[in-house]
């Protein structure tokens, strides 16, 4: 943590390697999140910028609170999904595009890929929205329940709970399918 203070510092002073040190040790996780959300790759990666364009026009009233600065950055992502599902709410939704993992050389591994990707997406657009916010953090963004419960407003306990019932959910919806 006192790294990261060191390294928040640096980058409300504007110093170029610490603003690029929080990207690159984020944008993979914020990606991530956003286009399991989304399921527009393309879209996804132009919000991961923006993610990180309103985070360091704003650094320097960033406080951490006792948080990583991850989860201020989850907060602005999740803020511009929600900003980007009210204006896309009256056009039909873009299906999963390719798979999000690289199958390399194989194009029977990665049609695989494609194939589990795409039922894993069809099962989460079956959750509540709550639930759904719960697997992407965790899941996708890699973050702990402590992080989520941070982001989302609730307790640890409210989020354990909702990924349970989640991941429960989950499993029925692609055993029966």
């Amino acid at each position: 943590m006192q790294d990261e203070e060191s390294l928040i510092r640096r980058a409300q002073q504007h110093d170029e390697m610490a603003l690029t040190q929080i990207y690159e040790e984020n944008f993979d996780k914020i990606y991530r999140y956003i286009v399991l959300k989304i399921g527009d790759r393309t879209e996804a990666e132009d919000m991961t910028q923006q993610v990180f364009l309103n985070a360091f026009k704003s650094i320097s009233s960033y406080t951490s609170k006792g948080n990583p600065i991850s989860s201020w950055l989850f907060r602005i992502a999740h803020n511009q999904m929600v900003d980007y599902f009210r204006k896309k709410s009256k056009r039909a939704t873009v299906p999963l595009e390719e798979s999000l993992v690289d199958g390399g050389d194989d194009p029977g591994l990665e049609a695989e890929h494609k194939i589990a990707v795409e039922q894993l997406a069809l099962a989460t657009g079956k959750l509540t929205g709550a639930q759904r916010e719960v697997i992407s953090l965790r899941f996708a963004g890699e973050l702990s329940v402590a992080q989520v419960a941070k982001i989302m407003g609730k307790s640890e306990g409210a989020i354990k709970a909702l990924q349970h019932s989640a991941i429960v959910s989950l499993r029925k919806i692609l055993v029966a399918g």
